[in-house]
């Protein structure tokens, strides 16, 4: 019996399993990297990057993700986002209806970052853009329920400014006042505070990343007042006459707005009058 085939079968055979392991290996390595590199160009709605992080594109390609502004926070309000999060490994967040930022004076998340993913120009913390909060559900606000709850407005850090409260007369009752909370974004910094203060049992305000909760004009338009204060005067001549589009029936006036158009009355004909000035009417029958 020839007992070298058994030795050659055994070496085909090892072979073929140890370039299956490593095909399998080689896979397993790509999905790993795949996964910690991947580049997400949106946050899902309910993460915010920390104080000062570049656009969301920008960020994931200067992010080193070595967790040096997570372990720097001494609020411990960040996280890394692990492989099953819909982000980037590795990539620092926080959530804001579980731990909001505390928005640190010193920003010590943004010293500690190696890069420029978290700008280092941004030394005063009510600068910062981490989000925009949104009042998501009038129904369920207290205070559009005519209950004086104000909490949003009165943990807001950045107090009468990014959240205001404003007067409305309660319709339901015909004679108390509703105070509701309005937000600026020139001044909202995206911190959470308010959407973690949120006394309902889901918050009727939120903070959303800014891709999500704000618009943006085209490059095109032009607002009339900005260019106007700009160049410091009018720019439209003031023999131009202006023509408005209005509802059949009314008018705009300059500083009035709109008003009803009088309807047009008919000229009513003077009666005739004789030579003598009186009219015919009152004059006797002649012969």
């Amino acid at each position: 019996m020839d007992n070298t085939a058994q030795p050659r079968g055994s070496a085909r055979r090892q072979f073929f399993a140890d370039a299956a392991r490593m095909t399998c290996g080689v896979g397993l390595l790509g999905l790993g990297v795949g996964l910690y590199a991947r580049n997400a160009t949106a946050l899902p709605p309910a993460a915010l990057r920390p104080p000062g992080a570049l656009p969301e594109p920008e960020f994931s390609a200067a992010c080193i993700r070595c967790g040096m502004c997570v372990r720097d926070c001494p609020y411990h309000m960040l996280y890394l986002a692990r492989p099953e999060d819909p982000m980037p490994t590795g990539t620092p967040y926080f959530v804001a209806r579980q731990a909001p930022c505390e928005m640190c004076e010193h920003i010590p998340c943004v010293k500690a970052c190696p890069t420029t993913a978290l700008d280092h120009a941004l030394t005063d913390i009510t600068q910062a853009r981490m989000g925009l909060a949104v009042l998501v559900d009038q129904e369920t606000c207290l205070n559009f329920l005519g209950l004086r709850c104000d909490i949003c407005y009165r943990v807001c850090p950045v107090l009468d400014k990014a959240i205001t409260l404003q007067q409305q007369s309660n319709v339901r009752t015909g004679f108390h006042t509703l105070f509701i909370p309005v937000v600026h974004s020139d001044h909202c910094t995206g911190c959470g505070l308010c959407e973690k203060a949120c006394p309902t049992e889901i918050a009727a305000i939120k903070v959303f990343p800014l891709y999500m909760a704000k618009g943006q004009l085209s490059a095109h338009y032009r607002l009339g007042w900005v260019e106007k204060e700009k160049a410091g005067g009018s720019l439209v001549a003031p023999d131009i006459e202006r023509h408005y589009h209005t509802p059949e029936g009314l008018k705009y006036e300059y500083g009035k707005g709109l008003s009803a158009v009088p309807p047009a009355q008919e000229a009513v004909p003077p009666a005739p009058t004789s030579p003598s000035g009186a009219p015919k009417a009152l004059q006797g029958d002649r012969l």
